[in-house]
């Protein structure tokens, strides 16, 4: 943890963690261990940021904190200017083989530092601003020539589509039907071009007849958009957009057909990448180990098995942080303590009596602390921390801070109940444990 932490942020992270869930920001606060991915992942961020393309694949086994890998990169690729978005894959909601589907996740949950999901239609209008200042600029046509103006303005709206039009045109003509609505204040046309270009279904067939548009966005069509959606982020003042795909091993459990479409479509996917046609990309997939080496997963389609190949076989001290695939080891007791000081910290900062929560939540206690837990599930590490972080904050740090006399060597005695673990948490509770009197269990 570097660098001076304001209140509200500290505040922001400390109150998510009391209540057991992940925080939506600053996650850098926390990122234990991730250090040695930090320059190649901001040189990939850069490569993105300046036109190219970025990939990879972040392999662990459940808890060895994927998504808190992905959502750190994110923050780090946000605070550079990129959008960014994370779509879980799911059989039922988001299955990787429709990239339609997966494009209308992507626009439904795309985020910017200034605006939350979602952050599409922000896009497209200062997309459309901005145009409109360039041409202003230029000089060549008078603020008060309304007419002047808006032609001018979708000369440059062509030229700035013109590459996306040429394999997408039915993107560049909703674009267009929207800018038009907006001018004739035609608003319920608008909102359903907008909902349109974000690849939803059900718009109203009026509103498509009005840009000159047909059906709804296809398998096929989801790429083009996406190119369309990375110049419109470009022109906008996002030089780039990271995407995670997490939890894609979900493929394994879908019917065989359907795998081998969803593995298709990801080849495709980074065949797609490494052609340049998404200039500005940064694409991250998370995966357990199995999905990459079992038979259920990228091994069954060895063309994308080629793509994403990558020698771990040698100690993971000595992994590469630019190899394609990135292996996370996940947590161990020095690891969960070293959270613990990070989080301390963090709250001794904010605290009324910081001096109190340092001598009596000391090093030691962490160390305890991590170990009694961690027992409890059954010697299980990596689902560790989330219940450590909440016990720590919750049951040990306020207390601490609010009275004087409380020390939880004497007074405080680790429980775990049903109501606050997760399944995964519950099923690694060890037999005979305290937990498993909380909860109940034969």
């Amino acid at each position: 943890m570097t660098g001076p932490v304001s209140e509200a942020r500290r505040r922001d992270v400390i109150d998510a963690l009391r209540r057991g869930t992940v925080p939506a920001a600053g996650l850098d606060l926390l990122a234990v261990g991730l250090d040695r991915f930090s320059d190649a992942m901001d040189d990939d961020i850069r490569t993105a940021a300046r036109g190219g393309a970025a990939f990879h694949a972040v392999r662990g086994d459940y808890g060895s904190g994927k998504t808190f890998f992905a959502r750190w990169l994110a923050e780090r690729a946000k605070r550079a200017g990129l959008a960014t978005s994370e779509i879980q894959i799911s059989e039922a909601e988001t299955p990787l083989h429709k990239l339609e589907t997966v494009y209308r996740r992507l626009t439904e949950r795309l985020t910017t530092s200034t605006h939350p999901p979602s952050a599409l239609r922000a896009v497209i209008d200062s997309w459309l601003y901005t145009l409109e200042e360039e041409v202003l600029d230029a000089g060549e046509v008078d603020e008060s020539d309304t007419a002047g103006l808006a032609v001018a303005v979708d000369g440059l709206m062509e030229q700035r589509l013109a590459t996306v039009a040429r394999t997408t045109p039915a993107f560049a003509a909703a674009i267009r039907g929207y800018r038009q609505a907006q001018q004739a204040g035609d608003l319920a046309t608008a909102e359903a071009l907008i909902a349109w270009l974000g690849g939803q279904k059900s718009v109203a067939a009026s509103a498509r007849r009005a840009a000159g548009v047909r059906g709804d966005l296809d398998h096929f069509g989801a790429l083009g958009f996406l190119q369309g959606l990375l110049s419109v982020l470009r022109d906008s003042g996002h030089p780039g957009l990271f995407v995670v795909l997490d939890e894609i091993e979900t493929l394994q459990r879908v019917r065989g057909d359907v795998r081998e479409k969803g593995l298709n479509a990801l080849r495709q996917l980074l065949d797609e990448i490494d052609s340049g046609r998404f200039p500005g990309l940064f694409l991250i997939i998370t995966g357990t180990p199995a999905f990459f080496d079992g038979q259920q997963g990228v091994k069954r389609l060895p063309p994308l098995d080629q793509r994403l190949a990558t020698d771990l076989a040698t100690d993971p001290r000595f992994d590469s942080p630019r190899a394609v695939q990135l292996r996370l080891t996940g947590f161990d007791l020095d690891r969960l303590s070293e959270l613990g000081r990070a989080v301390r910290e963090l709250y001794a900062g904010a605290a009324r009596h910081p001096n109190r929560v340092r001598e009596t939540v000391d090093d030691t206690y962490l160390d305890e602390l991590a170990r009694a837990l961690t027992g409890e599930l059954g010697g299980k590490v990596g689902i560790a921390p989330r219940l450590y972080l909440r016990k720590l904050v919750q049951d040990v740090l306020d207390r601490v801070d609010e009275h004087t006399d409380f020390d939880p060597r004497r007074h405080y005695a680790l429980t775990l109940n049903a109501g606050e673990m997760t399944d995964v948490e519950r099923n690694a509770a060890r037999p005979g444990s305290a937990a498993d009197v909380a909860l109940d269990l034969p």
